[in-house]
This record gives C-alpha cells, sequence and structure tokens, in this order.
C-alpha cells in the first residue's frame, strides 16, 4: 500500500489558511514542492504574496479582542481538544512530514508526532498558570499586582528542518497566552503546518486566531515582519537570516524572538563511557540527516580516547541504512534538497585539501541517486579555525578532534560564533558541573546527546540568538508584563508631593 500523503488532494484550495479556511496565494508565482527522495514534484501551488500577509494580520487582529479576552480556562480547554485533535491525526502527520522533507517514517512517527502533540497537551496546561510575583505591599502604602497579558499579532517564520515542531513551539505558547499568530513555514515545507492549522480549526480554535502563509521569505516572510500591526516577530533559521529578520522588526520597535544556528561541541573527556560516546555522537551527529540546529557537529574527544572514538565512530556510521523515507527500516534519509546537498558535499569536498575524510564524504549511487542522499561522514585532522569546524553544514557530518587537559577542551568548545546547544561526556560529576557552568550556550546536556522535552526551554546564546522556545519561560517571550499599583492610604495630599510643590503637610 503506497503510504505517501496526497497533498494534491489534500490542499486543493491552496496553501494559505486564513481567517479559517484554505485559500490560494495572490503573488502571481507557483512554488513546487519536492520529495527529496526522489526530486518528483509532488504538490504546486500559489505563494502568498503582500496581500495575503495583509488579510491574515487583519484577521488576526480581528480575532484578538475575544481570543486576547479569554479566560485561561477557555483557552486551555481549547488547546486540550487541540492536542486530541492532532493525536487522530497522527497518521496523516507523518506521512506529510516524511514526503516534504524525507525524513524517515520512524523519525517522524516516533519524534516529530508525538513531540507537538506532547508541546500541545503541555500548553494546555500552562495556559492557567500565567505566574508573576505575588500581590503586596512593596510601598508601605500602595499595593501592586503583577498581571501577564497578550502583546497582539504575533508574525512568526518558520524553518524547513522540522515544519510541524517548529509551527508547534511557534503556535502553542502564543495562543496559550492570548496572542493570535500569523506564521509563515518555509515555501517548501508547508504540510505540516496546514494540517496543523486545521486540526485547530477543528478542536475549535476561533478563525482567525491562527493563520498560515506559505511565501518566500523576500515578500512574504519580510511583509509580515515590518508590518505595523504585528506587534512581535518570532524567527528561527540561520543566523545570517536572523539579522536581516532584526534589521526590519526594528523599523517598527516590536518584540523579537529569535532562534538561530548552531554548531554544537560534542565534549568527550577521558574517563567518558566509550561505547555511550560513540552511540551518542553518531545519533547525535545524524539525527534529521544532521539538519538539527543541535545536531552534534564538533567532537572535542580527550586524546586517550580519540583513536578509538574515531575508529568507533566511523564503523557505527558504516551501518547506518539509507534509504525510502517509507521504509520502516531506514535509519537515514536524504537532505531537504540537491542543492542543500551539493553545499554539504562542497564543504567536505574542500575539507580534503586540509582534513581527512575517515568515512562517508559522498553521495550514494544506483537508485538513491535521484534523491538528496548524503552518506553519514566523519571528518578527523581540521584545524579548530578551518572552515569545516566553524561553519554550520546542517547535513549528515561530524568532525572530531583531539585536545589535553580540560582547559583546552571547554576553551575549544566555546570557540565559534554560536551558543545554542552542547554536551559533555564523563563519569566525574565535578568534571561534568564545570563543564555545564563554563560551555556558552543554552542547553548543555551530560553523557547525551539531543533530547528535548516539553518542560524544558530551548534557545541560544551569542549569534545562536535570543529568546526560549517551550516550556513556561517562552511565556516570557509571548506575555507583556504590567506592574498595577493601588493607594491604600485614601490620602489627597501624600508626603511625597512636597518633593513637586509646596512644604511637608
Amino acid at each position: 500500500m503506497d503510504q505517501r500523503f496526497d497533498a494534491t488532494e489534500r490542499f486543493a484550495e491552496g496553501a494559505q489558511f486564513i481567517a479559517g479556511r484554505l485559500r490560494s496565494g495572490s503573488s502571481g508565482r507557483t512554488q513546487d514542492v519536492v520529495d527529496p527522495a526522489t526530486g518528483e514534484t509532488v504538490y504546486s501551488y500559489e505563494l502568498a504574496g503582500a496581500a495575503d500577509v495583509d488579510a491574515a494580520v487583519d484577521a488576526a487582529r480581528q480575532a484578538f479582542a475575544d481570543w486576547g479576552g479569554a479566560t485561561p480556562g477557555e483557552r486551555s480547554d481549547t488547546l486540550h481538544r487541540f492536542a486530541a485533535a492532532l493525536a487522530e491525526d497522527a497518521g496523516d502527520l507523518a506521512r506529510a512530514e516524511s514526503l516534504n522533507c524525507g525524513k524517515p517514517i520512524k523519525l517522524s512517527e516516533e519524534f516529530d508526532v508525538p513531540g507537538s502533540i506532547d508541546n500541545a497537551a503541555f500548553f494546555a496546561g500552562a495556559a492557567r498558570h500565567l505566574e508573576g510575583k505575588a500581590a503586596g505591599e512593596y510601598s508601605p502604602d500602595h499595593t501592586s499586582v503583577i498581571r501577564r497579558e497578550p502583546i497582539g499579532v504575533v508574525g512568526s517564520i518558520a524553518p524547513w528542518n522540522y515544519p510541524l515542531q517548529m509551527a508547534a513551539w511557534k503556535v502553542l505558547p502564543a495562543i496559550a497566552a492570548g496572542n493570535t499568530i500569523v506564521l509563515k513555514p518555509a515555501e517548501i515545507t508547508p504540510f505540516t503546518s496546514l494540517l496543523f492549522a486545521q486540526a485547530a480549526q477543528r478542536a475549535g480554535l476561533p478563525d482567525g486566531v491562527l493563520n498560515i502563509v506559505s511565501g518566500a521569505g523576500r515578500d512574504a516572510g519580510e511583509r509580515l515582519v515590518g508590518h505595523p500591526s504585528v506587534a512581535m516577530t518570532s524567527f528561527t533559521g540561520s543566523t545570517a537570516v536572523g539579522k536581516r529578520v532584526a534589521e526590519i522588526a526594528t523599523g517598527t520597535v516590536k518584540r523579537l524572538h529569535l532562534e538561530l544556528g548552531g554548531k554544537a561541541p560534542f565534549v568527550v573527556f577521558d574517563d567518558a563511557d566509550l561505547e555511550a560516546a560513540v552511540h551518542g555522537a553518531v545519533a547525535g551527529a545524524l539525527i534529521n540527516t544532521g539538519q538539527d540546529c543541535t545536531a552534534a557537529t564538533r567532537a572535542y574527544v580527550q586524546r586517550p580516547l580519540y583513536d578509538a572514538f574515531v575508529r568507533g565512530v566511523a564503523d557505527l556510521m558504516a551501518t547506518v541504512r539509507l534509504g525510502d523515507p517509507f521504509d520502516p527500516s531506514t535509519d537515514l534519509g536524504p537532505l531537504i534538497s540537491h542543492a542543500q546537498r551539493d553545499r554539504v558535499a562542497g564543504f567536505v569536498d574542500r575539507a580534503r585539501a586540509y582534513a581527512t575524510v575517515v568515512t562517508g564524504g559522498e553521495a550514494p549511487a544506483g537508485e538513491l541517486a535521484r534523491g538528496a542522499y548524503y552518506r553519514p561522514t566523519l571528518v578527523a585532522g581540521a584545524a579548530q579555525d578551518s572552515e569545516i569546524v566553524q561553519s554550520e553544514l546542517f547535513g549528515p557530518v561530524l568532525v572530531v578532534l583531539p585536545f589535553d587537559s580540560d582547559d583546552e577542551g571547554i576553551a575549544l568548545a566555546n570557540d565559534t560564533p554560536y551558543g545554542l546547544a552542547a554536551s559533555a561526556w564523563s563519569r566525574d560529576v565535578y568534571r561534568t558541573g564545570r563543564a555545564t557552568r563554563e560551555i556558552n550556550a543554552g542547553c548543555v546536556w551530560v553523557n547525551d546527546h539531543i533530547p528535548i522535552i516539553s518542560e524544558m526551554p530551548h534557545g541560544g546564546a551569542k549569534a545562536s540568538g535570543f529568546g526560549k522556545d517551550m516550556s513556561a519561560y517562552s511565556f516570557e517571550e509571548y506575555t507583556q508584563v504590567k506592574h498595577v499599583m493601588y493607594d491604600n492610604t485614601a490620602v489627597a495630599r501624600k508626603d511625597w508631593h512636597r518633593t513637586v510643590f509646596g512644604d511637608r503637610p
């Protein structure tokens, strides 16, 4: 039985979801959506233009009055139904994600989809727990209260590597806090964002609270970020594009949340469990074909374990099965496109001049050559300041370098512009404790690499951006903190008035 998702039938009316219905874009330009496993076009649609963004923002603005005024309990009830609707659609979501992105079906079914359902369930509960300082008399004559209020219309831009999860990370905290939202998915991966919005509508989310505009960055994206009625922008993507988003957002002085690139270090001390570190490195480097901003990309291994680590990783990478994303036995799918495959190959090919490609470093031949596949690749012997160590590749490539002292290992881990995620591997609690304190990253795993959970925040430092996705901390991004102060004295002439006029009463 062909499990592939039929996007042409499901989105026959178009790939924009505005004010509760699918519609076609108005840019006059067509976008082909390509299955990266075969190179075949599986859907074509009219891209969103400025008029579509304006319509979506207007729908969100009109919906804000009621949704922003709903009680936390009412929003929570809707989100609980939303989680249930996503669970009902789990099969379609997984098939659509694997078709659109080339993800192995086991990754879609066991990671992307259940993680997104769990996010919805988490924010259904979090909607009722908007916390602040306790009301109290912080001044002797006044009572102070903290209110958390929604910001308004949020304009969010999501990347192509995790379309479903990024839709969840953007949409759920925003609407749980009472905002309305216009989400622009990457134009090459619109499927699961549209399914996500349809599930929300089925769950009773009012029309206009969640809108999807599928368009190009220079047209729909820049219009959304610069729109005067958009009160906040949340962007996930490359650091280079994040800088452009920030430039545009400052024009209307809106709230800004950026989750940008990464180059995660994987630091293995000489007392680490070698088998665990080898398995963790291969899994952490190859998840989603390496197209993950927190993927393990730089392994620093203390010299006594270095040679054995290199052999172990190379041997394990050689067992990874490339194949059809819809085959349950496939471990590694294609990259998102042939262009991305060629970009990754370019980094590896240039590295041959100054480093050793231990394993991989090529696209497979035969039937898989039609797709954007690239073999798991291990590179050794590169210098710390080389391109392949410093730049974000976004592919199934791990670079391994040795270090001697703990000081050197931590210094090397911090020696890139990025600071999104990292991991430290050791049996010594004091060593790992030091690493978690001194590695400058938004998340540091100990003896593991990559797990995420809804209750804990995700976000980076340095050139990896600022702000948090997931967790209750995300409400810091999507709510406005308001201080309300009540006079308790009923005295007309206050003592402090003498600093402006008159003498002490």
